[in-house]
């Protein structure tokens, strides 16, 4: 599978959970659609939107509920498309979110790979690949970010560290939709900094990529080791996301409005 077609699968995904065109990310100018429910949509998304905003690069594609559609339109308008994810910025459209119930809640970086880089690294202990069947006794806190245990069904395939026949590490795959499986991992504590997550993030794209599906992976902005692991695993940047929620759930996330 070649950059090119990557980033095309990518796209059209994207365009089936914002309700617009794949090529609406590559016009100069910014988007606003109106979001709707869609069947092939990622699983773990909850349509329609209240407010998303994405960018691959070009612009901005939003997509809203209809009456923010002026809202919205008026802040891209007023700020460049890289500085509408950001502070100062943002906190102009949080402020007219919170007139209709709503704040900021997610923001997000996602990466995809690139052929040339992708290769199997090794982590000086043994690697095993893993089949949804394995993942019985494995929903536990500790490998919460390889597997959801919300969401079992989708959990398709993992590579697993081990010591002395002890998981010490685990990657795990999920098909949050058709053509996309999206890689998450955990390493615990006293195994961490040895490269344990490159190489099974690695090894586990590898799988993906044979498999004909895209991996992709995400990490908040701030979470630098996460993102480290990307780029070492043979990732890069490919879009940024934000989203808006209602009020009451980005204040019971929170544990209530006070400190």
């Amino acid at each position: 599978m070649t950059e090119k077609e990557i980033w095309r699968r990518a796209m059209e995904q994207s365009a089936v959970d914002l309700g617009c065109s794949p090529f609406d990310f590559e016009k100069p100018e910014n988007v606003i659609v109106v979001s709707r429910k869609a069947e092939n949509a990622r699983k773990y998304l909850t349509l329609p939107f209240d407010c998303n905003l994405v960018s691959y690069g070009s612009n901005v594609v939003a997509s809203v509920r209809e009456d923010l559609q002026e809202t919205v339109g008026k802040y891209l308008s007023r700020y460049k498309m890289e500085h509408c994810f950001e502070t100062p910025n943002m906190h102009m459209l949080d402020n007219e979110l919170q007139k209709q119930g709503m704040r900021i809640c997610f923001m997000a970086e996602y990466f995809l790979p690139r052929p040339e880089l992708m290769k199997a690294h090794s982590c000086g202990f043994p690697v095993r690949i893993l089949g949804a069947e394995d993942f019985g006794d494995l929903y536990r806190p500790e490998w919460s970010n390889a597997l959801c245990k919300d969401r079992k069904h989708l959990d398709m395939l993992g590579a697993g560290a081990y010591d002395n026949g002890r998981l010490i590490a685990l990657a795990g795959a999920s098909a949050d939709c058709e053509g996309m499986w999206q890689i998450g991992v955990d390493v615990l504590p006293d195994y961490r900094r040895q490269g344990l997550a490159c190489a099974l993030t690695s090894r586990l794209a590898l799988e993906i990529l044979e498999r004909g599906k895209v991996p992709f992976y995400c990490a908040a902005w701030s979470n630098v080791k996460s993102v480290r692991n990307a780029i070492k695993s043979g990732f890069r940047p490919a879009w940024v996301e934000m989203t808006a929620k209602s009020r009451d759930l980005v204040d019971e996330m929170n544990g209530g409005t006070c400190l």
